[in-house]
């Protein structure tokens, strides 16, 4: 293993790693860190969501796969599927059971075994994963979520699973903070301003009691020089992406503007982190020996916003 710092992204499907964070790790690979997404799951029980995009009889898990080549090939990372299967988003209203043996209905020990052996041979510095809600409340989030928690304390425990490979101390545990209300309520000022329609203002209008999430950022990395390898990795995932909706209605520029960066919270380190961030590898250096872990994440007052920096 090389002496580069190594950052490792955990999504639960194909096409997450494209919508949450994906200039983040365009800009890391340009700058020569060793980036791997990890894929739970093939997205197989998802739906189409381009109108435009017609399967032609072929099954929806090997289309994802061929766009995730695609999308991986786009952003320059390394890749590897833990091969679980999609558990689908089922009707909370009518209270369906998963599937079994589905990514988010398999014991956690099954499901996380696998991503501490990658950790283990990947040897990440930094992990990037989702909070405890998950992004958003999809049982394959929330899953996805646990297991890169789980994966972070136990790949280090020499006495936890002991047929995975040597243990590996990651250094920083992040999670992903992209949509938070404080980024779309600027994207979404900005654009009325224009005098033209917001794309998020449904999305606004029915946040309700959802949290809000901007006072969890930590850290934010400049990198609106890669939103367009961003966009080009998302618009690979044709099945899941309209090129035409509210995902690029809102020009490059605009959103350099308002706001050029992606957000994340520091969860967890065995190194004294110095807050706010502008960098996931922050106080990092190659070589460096883990320590125990010295700090966890705890609610704090909001960072200052784009806009307020400016003023």
């Amino acid at each position: 293993m090389s002496e580069a710092l190594r950052l490792m992204a955990v999504h639960a499907h194909p096409d997450d790693e494209s919508s949450k964070g994906a200039a983040t790790l365009a800009k890391y690979v340009a700058a020569g860190r060793e980036v791997m997404v990890v894929t739970c799951t093939g997205g197989e029980r998802g739906d189409v969501l381009n109108p435009a995009v017609d399967l032609a009889g072929r099954d929806l898990a090997d289309v994802r796969r061929d766009e995730m080549a695609a999308a991986v090939q786009i952003l320059g990372v390394d890749h590897r599927w833990l091969g679980f299967e999609d558990s689908g988003f089922p009707d909370p209203d009518q209270n369906d059971p998963l599937p079994p043996g589905s990514f988010a209905e398999i014991p956690m020990a099954e499901a996380v075994a696998p991503l501490v052996a990658l950790v283990r041979e990947f040897k990440p510095h930094v992990m990037v994963t989702y909070d405890e809600h998950g992004g958003y409340p999809h049982p394959d989030h929330i899953r996805c979520h646990e297991i890169s928690a789980e994966a972070f304390e136990a790949a280090a425990d020499p006495w936890l699973f002991t047929e995975e490979g040597a243990p590996w101390a990651p250094l920083k545990l992040y999670y992903d903070v992209t949509f938070h209300k404080a980024r779309m309520r600027a994207l979404h000022d900005a654009v009325t301003a224009t005098g033209a329609e917001s794309p998020f203002a449904d999305w606004l209008d029915n946040w309700g009691d959802r949290p809000e999430k901007s006072d969890r950022v930590t850290t934010r990395v400049e990198c609106c020089d890669y939103f367009h390898v961003r966009d080009d990795a998302l618009k690979a995932h044709a099945t899941q992406v309209d090129p035409t909706g509210r995902w690029f209605t809102i020009s490059r520029e605009m959103q350099t503007e308002v706001w050029p960066t992606e957000d994340f919270e520091l969860a967890a380190a065995r190194v004294t982190p110095h807050l706010p961030e502008t960098d996931l590898f922050a106080g990092l250096e190659p070589g460096m020996s883990p320590g125990p872990l010295v700090w966890r994440a705890a609610r704090r007052s909001q960072l200052p916003s784009h806009s307020e920096e400016s003023q």
